[in-house]
This record gives C-alpha cells, sequence and structure tokens, in this order.
C-alpha cells in the first residue's frame, strides 16, 4: 500500500473522516460502509455534517419513522373521534377563503 493511501484510510479510525479524505477515497469509504458496516460520518471544519450508513441501517431507521408516524396519526385520530373537527367549508370562511 502506498503512503498516500495509507493517510486517507487512517481517518477511519475515529469513525469519521473530513470531507476532502471522503471525496479523495469515496470508492473505499463505499466499500467500507457496505461490506464492513460502519458508520462513517463526514466531517467539514470539525463539524459533523454528514454520515454514510450500511442500506440496512437506513431501511430500518425509515421504518421506524413510517412507525412513529403511524402512531402519532392513530393519537390524532383518536383525539378526533374524541374532540371532534371543524368542517372544512367553516375553515375556509374562518380564513377567508
Amino acid at each position: 500500500m502506498d503512503k498516500e493511501k495509507e493517510k486517507t484510510i487512517k481517518p477511519y479510525d475515529s469513525g469519521s473522516i473530513d470531507t476532502s479524505v471522503a471525496r479523495d477515497s469515496l470508492s473505499d469509504t463505499l466499500n467500507r460502509v457496505s461490506y464492513s458496516k460502519e458508520r462513517i460520518v463526514i466531517r467539514r471544519h470539525g463539524k459533523d455534517l454528514a454520515a454514510l450508513v450500511p442500506i440496512e441501517d437506513l431501511r430500518f431507521l425509515e421504518e421506524l419513522e413510517d412507525r412513529m408516524d403511524l402512531e402519532e396519526a392513530r393519537v390524532t385520530l383518536a383525539e378526533c373521534d374524541k374532540e371532534g373537527t371543524i368542517p372544512w367549508e367553516e375553515v375556509k370562511k374562518d380564513l377567508g377563503l
């Protein structure tokens, strides 16, 4: 392994890399995320900017978000059943539409 490549890989040790390292070693970075299931935070000027995560992690987060949305919708619908709603025509009239 050449010295330049070695420099770009070392920052992975902390789980985060600078944007310039990510740009210069995108293929290696994606392979580590995809095959080694690493989560890598991309930083710019010392601040966390974004993260690369395995697709399985993203799908899990999306499913979790969907479940949370569904629960919130159920709570809202139960509240509407309990307290009633305002007819759309009345809302438009109040808003001057």
